[in-house]
């Protein structure tokens, strides 16, 4: 199954344009998570608390983290490039080693939501979706990785810090706001209207981009949960990201 990602993290077996710094240091490649070739179906086994954990495992989940050589190989390999392109590795990767299939599905469906060039909706709005939704669901990780991916995106470094204090008072313009209409009524579980819809017309979306919208906030509401369920903490490389002017090599 093919892991797009060469290409924000987490996207697959695509391009990857390496795009973040933080102080002088070049920082992830493309989306949020970063990914990265492709995966293979099988070898499922999930790692137990038998398998000696890494010495900083309690600051990253709950859970054990795996060594990574004992994982599988396509699982490594993620691993490594997302690492070597954005000269960190996220906690996400590192808390899912812990359940490789799942490692796999899930950042599957993460460069088919984020990292596939398709619709009207840009890498930024894709971001702002995510932040605005994962703050309704009070997830640190995700507003922490997700906002640091927003402001790279934008280059906006205030906005997604006003998105996830409150969407409502954000300083959005008509077509945000449309989106994150729509995206807030599927995480509250309440079907948009027709009219929603004819709103995201009114801005250049269509049905198609209606239904990114939803697949986004449906699936970082699953993000959420797990972070919850793991305890996950950001990276904290993610704080600053985006913040300071790129610097320039001489």
């Amino acid at each position: 199954m093919s892991f797009q990602v060469r290409k924000f993290a987490g996207q697959i077996v695509s391009r990857v344009t390496s795009i973040y710094v933080c102080h002088s240091r070049k920082i992830l490649s493309n989306n949020g998570f970063c990914s990265t070739s492709f995966f293979q179906a099988g070898q499922s086994t999930f790692h137990t608390s038998m398998s000696p954990l890494l010495p900083d495992s309690s600051e990253i989940s709950r859970y054990p983290i795996p060594p990574r050589e004992s994982l599988p190989e396509d699982v490594q390999r993620t691993m490594n490039e997302v690492e070597e392109k954005g000269g960190f590795l996220p906690n996400v990767f590192q808390t899912l080693s812990y359940r490789p299939d799942e490692f796999r599905a899930f950042f599957n469906y993460y460069d088919v939501l984020m990292a596939t060039d398709r619709g009207n909706l840009t890498k930024a709005d894709k971001e702002m979706i995510v932040v605005a939704t994962s703050s309704k669901n009070n997830c640190l990780y995700c507003i922490i990785a997700h906002g640091a991916l927003h402001r790279i995106y934008s280059k906006n470094p205030v906005l997604a810090d006003q998105i996830a204090a409150n969407w409502r008072t954000a300083d959005l313009d008509e077509r945000q706001r449309a989106i994150l209409e729509f995206a807030m009524d599927v995480a509250n579980c309440e079907a948009p209207s027709e009219d929603r819809l004819k709103n995201l017309e009114k801005h250049g979306l269509d049905r198609d981009d209606a239904w990114d919208i939803g697949a986004i906030t449906a699936f970082f509401a699953m993000s959420n949960r797990m972070a919850f369920v793991t305890n996950m903490k950001p990276n904290e490389e993610f704080y600053m990201l985006g913040r300071m002017p790129r610097e320039k090599n001489s």
